[in-house]
């Protein structure tokens, strides 16, 4: 009799980043996974197994429940994954996108480090942002979930990107005057970083003042933080794997305890943003580009203040 095909219990590890122990702790308790057995009793899991559980994994990053996930069905995690297109649709995607990931892919990360620089000081940091830097966050993304790249390569290419785009904002000159004093961070359970930086980096090219706090700030911490360095906004980035429920809550709380005079702006890729049910005095922006425009109107309404 033939062994039943799959992969060994190290290798799914490795691949998914889950461990050995969590795994058969889901078969025991969930019924997911559930491997075969080969003639001395090891567990063989399916491709398509350590394809969900790939998916599986991203959504417990952000904060979803295993046992959620656990029971649904593959074109669930797949929605729950999915982002929301917030940049404009381009006539044709940037070479450097698929430069990039050809780079990272063949694991020259010296290589991967010199096109991303590349493509800040070609574009402008500005235009590159918003034509390669986001949307190849987003590719990547898609072949990890495809299982064309590993773990470590998309934190290796997460290290880079940040490093690229720090030494871009450090590089920026000191903000213009009559700018908004904003504070960036996201709340707890969004740990992904590089859209906050990206917004950072969209805002100092606007003359804005911003201090980051890192991800996961919590909420009851903000206002303090707010008030101790004068921030004009409290600016928040959600990835898309936050649940809606999280955002919308997260939110709301914290538009009650800050003044009324602290403008909140959020933006990224999470469908919560888009939904409705936003809390009233929370600004929605559409993409990275639109940072621009808001930090203009908000110079225009403090100018009709005056």
């Amino acid at each position: 009799m033939a062994e039943p095909a799959g992969i060994g219990i190290a290798a799914v590890e490795r691949d998914t980043g889950i461990s050995k122990e969590t795994l058969r702790v889901w078969e025991r308790r969930y019924g997911f996974p559930s491997p075969a057995r080969d003639a001395g009793g090891e567990r063989l899991y399916p491709p398509e197994q350590v394809q969900r559980l790939r998916l599986v994994k991203r959504l417990l990053d952000a904060g979803h429940r295993p046992g959620r996930l656990a029971a649904a069905p593959l074109q669930e995690l797949v929605a729950l994954l999915q982002p929301v297109t917030s940049e404009p649709a381009m006539a044709g995607e940037a070479p450097e996108i698929a430069a990039c990931a050809a780079l990272l892919q063949g694991h020259d990360v010296d290589g991967l480090r010199r096109a991303l620089t590349q493509v800040a000081l070609r574009r402008g940091l500005g235009r590159g942002i918003v034509e390669v830097f986001a949307p190849l966050t987003t590719r990547v993304g898609e072949l990890w979930m495809n299982g064309e790249l590993q773990v470590f390569e998309e934190h290796i290419f997460s290290e880079c990107l940040q490093h690229v785009l720090r030494q871009a904002v450090y590089a920026q000159p000191l903000p213009a005057a009559g700018g908004p004093r904003v504070l960036l961070t996201t709340l707890p359970g969004e740990g992904h970083a590089l859209g906050l930086l990206m917004a950072e980096a969209m805002l100092g090219l606007e003359g804005a003042a911003c201090l980051s706090l890192g991800v996961q700030t919590p909420p009851a911490q903000l206002p303090a933080a707010a008030a101790v360095h004068r921030a004009d906004v409290v600016a928040l980035s959600f990835s898309g794997f936050l649940p809606q429920r999280a955002v919308h809550e997260g939110l709301a709380a914290l538009r009650e305890q800050l003044p009324a005079g602290t403008e909140i702006w959020v933006g990224g890729a999470s469908r919560a943003l888009r939904s409705g049910g936003l809390p009233e005095g929370v600004r929605c922006l559409d993409g990275l580009a639109a940072i621009a425009g808001e930090v203009n109107r908000w110079r225009e309404l403090l100018e009709s203040r005056l």
